[in-house]
């Protein structure tokens, strides 16, 4: 996408709306800034290790030593909503039937 980025999870999906930013490898990125695209594509395959939400301030996903974090301040959103996560039905296809966060 060009204005969000979009994180897939062999089901549920989680959307950014507000750019995101985070540490791969040891190097800080902030999107869509060059070389970000390049980074963000070093999470394809692995496994979140944790997760922390702060509703006024970050989401941010955890893998082992990187981070993904999504805005959800005033400042950084750029509309009414930061973020998406949209579940999987009962086909295990993502869906709002099965269940949609928004922040």
């Amino acid at each position: 996408m060009r204005d969000y980025v979009e994180l897939h999870f062999d089901g549920p999906v989680l959307r950014s709306l507000s750019d995101p930013l985070g540490v791969y490898g040891g190097r800080e990125w902030h999107f869509p800034e060059p070389g970000s695209m390049d980074l963000m594509r070093g999470y394809i395959g692995k496994t979140v290790s944790a997760c922390e939400v702060d509703p006024k301030r970050m989401l941010a996903l955890h893998f082992g030593d990187h981070r993904f974090t999504i805005p959800l301040d005033d400042g950084s959103s750029l509309g009414p909503e930061s973020a998406h996560l949209v579940g999987v039905d009962a086909t295990g296809m993502a869906s709002p039937h099965g269940g949609m966060w928004v922040w």
